[in-house]
């Protein structure tokens, strides 16, 4: 019998040789209302593998953030498995599900999620500290600050930064803890355009280098830099494959 960790070679993104970064198993999340049940996920079964690109695509209120948030360990499943790095965290204790976080999952957020009295290179380094690498970590927030572009930057505060700027600080934050997985949930939703594309280039470059990098977006046109695209309705998935309008470099979108 096939371990639940091994790839599936049928799977759409599965690339031969590549471990499975992330596996879903008949996950489902509900809420009870009254006698009944509201579901955001329904039967989702799935699979991402190291280095992938992925982009989560769906309107709003098709469950694309509570899928983030599964994969994150934000969230527990109500039905089905979740394993994560080769960790089953189906049933995990809060401890446990923390340690995930910590050590395996960095999040990007549409809102940044910055400490305001805090310079970029110390909200960097907050990051660095909290995942237990003291010794050192004002050079890693520095050297993952200089990996976005940001490197004259380092010591002005938030307010100080434009809004690419500042995203572009929260996926240094992300990156200088050495997680293996970011996810990202509306990246470049308050953005406009020149900003949504160093921001694309960034998370691309991300993925190149070997990390998994899994994007929440309601906007199609981004979804052409991905290597795969995976399209929710109504808590299901209704499509998984490469983007349909054919694959872009980030300097050919439009949106």
């Amino acid at each position: 019998m096939e371990s639940i960790l091994s790839p599936d070679p049928a799977h759409p993104g599965h690339r031969p040789g590549a471990a499975t970064a992330v596996k879903l198993v008949g996950v489902s999340r509900f809420y009870e209302v009254g006698e009944g049940r509201v579901y955001a996920l329904r039967d989702i079964d799935l699979e991402v593998d190291e280095g992938e690109f992925v982009v989560v695509l769906g309107p709003s209120g098709s469950g694309k953030t509570t899928l983030l948030n599964m994969i994150g360990a934000l969230d527990v499943a109500s039905e089905g498995r979740i394993i994560v790095a080769e960790r089953d965290v189906t049933g995990a204790s809060r401890r446990e599900l923390s340690r995930l976080r910590r050590d395996t999952v960095a999040f990007v957020f549409q809102t940044f999620n910055l400490f305001p009295t805090l310079t970029a290179v110390e909200n960097v380094q907050c990051a660095v500290e909290i995942s237990g690498r003291r010794r050192g970590a004002r050079r890693v927030a520095e050297d993952a600050l200089a990996s976005v572009g940001l490197s004259g930057r380092g010591l002005h505060y938030p307010s100080e930064l434009s809004g690419g700027e500042q995203q572009r600080v929260a996926i240094a934050r992300a990156l200088a803890t050495g997680n293996p997985i970011l996810v990202a949930d509306e990246p470049t939703g308050d953005l406009d355009f020149r900003t949504g594309v160093q921001v694309l280039e960034v998370l691309q470059q991300l993925a190149r280098a070997g990390h998994t990098v899994i994007v929440v977006t309601h906007n199609r046109e981004i979804s052409r830099v991905a290597d795969r695209v995976i399209e929710l309705s109504s808590g299901r998935i209704v499509s998984d494959g490469p983007p349909l309008e054919g694959r872009a470099d980030v300097a050919d979108l439009r949106w």
